[in-house]
């Protein structure tokens, strides 16, 4: 059964990576979050994964930079508040319904405050 558990964490592993270097060429798609689903699953499924993501050149800054101060860098946040006021415009000009408009505005534009809100990597407070 261990085995069985192990396997299907190095699966969701897998995808997640792959999502997340799918992230990298295709606008509006998350990048960071994926790789934190990979490092949390290869933790369980296959340690030495987890590790390899973590000293990728492209892909481990981030992750490791949010798993140890809970920070984001600051190019990130800022190709992520873009690309939420791009979505939020997006939503303005498709979405048909007021009410739904102003909830997922309003939900874009809380997620971008937390965004902007996280420190940035080396700057803890004390």
């Amino acid at each position: 059964m261990r085995t069985l558990r192990n396997a299907l964490y190095l699966v969701l592993a897998w995808c997640s990576f792959a999502l997340g270097v799918i992230g990298v060429f295709v606008p509006l798609m998350p990048t960071t979050c994926f790789m934190l689903l990979a490092v949390w699953a290869a933790s369980r499924g296959s340690p030495r994964f987890a590790q390899w993501i973590r000293e990728h050149p492209r892909f481990g800054p981030s992750v490791v930079a949010w798993e140890s101060e809970r920070a984001i860098p600051r190019r990130a946040k800022g190709i992520a508040v873009v690309m939420l006021a791009f979505s939020v415009v997006v939503l303005l000009l498709t979405v048909p319904s007021p009410i739904v408009k102003l909830a997922l505005v309003a939900g874009l534009g809380l997620l971008a405050l937390w965004i902007v809100t996280r420190p940035a990597p080396g700057h803890l407070s004390p």
